[in-house]
């Protein structure tokens, strides 16, 4: 299965489960990977920032992507940013002759310069190989890299090889709108646009031209409805199934405990065993979780996949 330059929808950015001891659940993860497909979602992108990637051993990693993949029926991104290129290349072909689609490369938070971030994705290409597909995650509120729309330009005609842009610069709809006009003007070849930030502009990103979203909000199945009623020409429906998930989407978004919510969400909606994540993490205290529950019960008045 692959991706492509026109790929669109939801690719639903998985969290990792884990068992109250700290090791992987594996049964978990057979029914979080039936749940996105089951969604709707035209992917599935896994060992990202919301996977706690980092906090793997290596064996770890790859018994994740077998597991994802031997059970997926749809394309399988695998992230695979790591310090050091040998780390990088090591996953990257194992994840893609495991049968991946692609991988998700991120920038390292040291990269200050324009031609630091080009060089450095340069060899980041040397080293997983020019034949592997992969995405280039656009993060600076977490990342601290800037990428102007001249430098993403920049990176896509030096390398065929990446087809997707996971967009998360905030603000970032001019991004979007610029990077489009340029492929308009034929200064640009094409590629998919999928955009994260937990779905927080997904009210108006298709509208500037994004193919859709690589997010982990726990509603995917009210994502890949949301790219529906916009590929439909439905911009008040869409922007109202938007505006009730907003107060949900928002308190998410608070930096350090995002993932403690997503969580949550998922084992209240019966996806997941747990909500634990490996140390050193932030949990929810039993107010926040309190609080979390109240907006789902607000919601579930206007979406009923929410009345848990």
């Amino acid at each position: 299965m692959t991706f492509g330059a026109d790929s669109k929808g939801v690719y639903a950015i998985a969290t990792t489960p884990f068992l109250e001891d700290g090791s992987i659940d594996f049964v978990s993860i057979d029914r979080l990977t039936d749940f996105y497909e089951e969604s709707g979602c035209t992917g599935i992108t896994i060992l990202g920032i919301m996977g706690e990637a980092p906090k793997m051993e290596p064996e770890e990693s790859r018994a994740i992507v077998k597991r994802v993949l031997s059970r997926a029926k749809v394309p399988v991104i695998v992230g695979v940013s790591a310090p050091g290129f040998a780390g990088m290349r090591s996953l990257a072909r194992d994840a893609m002759e495991m049968g991946a689609a692609g991988v998700m490369i991120a920038p390292p938070p040291s990269l200050r310069t324009d031609d630091q971030i080009v060089n450095y994705f340069a060899g980041a290409v040397e080293a997983v190989g020019e034949d592997v597909p992969w995405v280039l995650q656009d993060y600076p509120l977490t990342l601290t890299v800037v990428i102007s729309p001249g430098v993403i330009a920049k990176i896509m005609t030096n390398h065929p090889s990446c087809l997707m842009l996971k967009h998360e610069d905030w603000p970032g709809l001019e991004k979007i709108s610029k990077l489009r006009a340029m492929q308009k003007a034929g200064e640009l070849r094409p590629f998919s646009v999928l955009c994260g930030n937990g779905g927080l502009f997904l009210d108006f990103e298709p509208e500037r031209g994004a193919d859709g979203a690589m997010t982990g909000y726990g509603f995917p199945d009210m994502l890949t409805e949301l790219i529906s009623l916009f590929a439909a020409g439905k911009r008040d429906e869409a922007h109202d199934l938007f505006d009730a998930h907003l107060p949900l989407i928002r308190y998410e978004q608070q930096v350090g405990v995002g993932l403690a919510i997503r969580k949550h969400v998922l084992k209240r909606r019966g996806v997941i065993a747990t909500d634990v994540q490996r140390k050193p993490a932030q949990m929810l205290s039993a107010t926040a979780k309190a609080e979390v529950d109240y907006l789902l019960a607000r919601l579930a008045k206007h979406d009923k996949r929410a009345a848990l």
